[in-house]
């Protein structure tokens, strides 16, 4: 017999809607959809891999899974810094394909209602902008929510 608590997709879905993933990259506060994140973990041994894009770190291998981990700071063109005790890894899913995201730390969990999200500004096309989803509203504060669907595509 099925457990009451057990959640279909749809209703797990529901629970997770409006909630964000915030974390730190520098001074500056991103934010990605809770839906999309499959674990956070601390950093693990990234084994390189030649000739990959440089915000590309390596792969990972994760309880058996092979997964390959990008540093969001150098995709973002920002200057690399030093991985310490906050750094950390945030797994993401998004349409069958997982990726480990290296943020500088991680913040909180937020509820974001869709009233509160505006579309990104348009003042550049800077490489951060187009990972830009929407600019959400949090009390005086504002969260840049980033696209998981761009942060996975590669850059040829």
């Amino acid at each position: 017999m099925a457990e009451a608590s057990e959640k279909s997709p749809k209703e797990q879905e529901n629970t997770q809607k409006g909630k964000y993933l915030t974390f730190m990259l520098g001074q500056e506060v991103y934010a990605i959809e809770i839906k999309y994140v499959m674990e956070i973990i601390g950093l693990l041994p990234i084994t390189v891999v030649p000739k990959t894009p440089v915000y590309v770190k390596g792969i990972i291998n994760l309880r058996g899974k092979i997964i390959p981990v990008i540093d969001v700071r150098l995709k973002f063109k920002k200057p690399p810094l030093e991985y310490d005790d906050r750094t950390c890894i945030i797994v993401i899913e998004v349409e069958s394909i997982i990726v480990g995201l290296i943020v500088d730390s991680i913040k909180e969990v937020l509820t974001i209602a869709d009233e509160d999200i505006d579309p990104p500004m348009t003042i550049s096309e800077t490489i951060e902008n187009k990972y830009i989803k929407g600019i959400g509203k949090v009390e005086h504060d504002v969260k840049l929510i980033l696209s998981c669907e761009k942060l996975t595509e590669s850059e040829e």
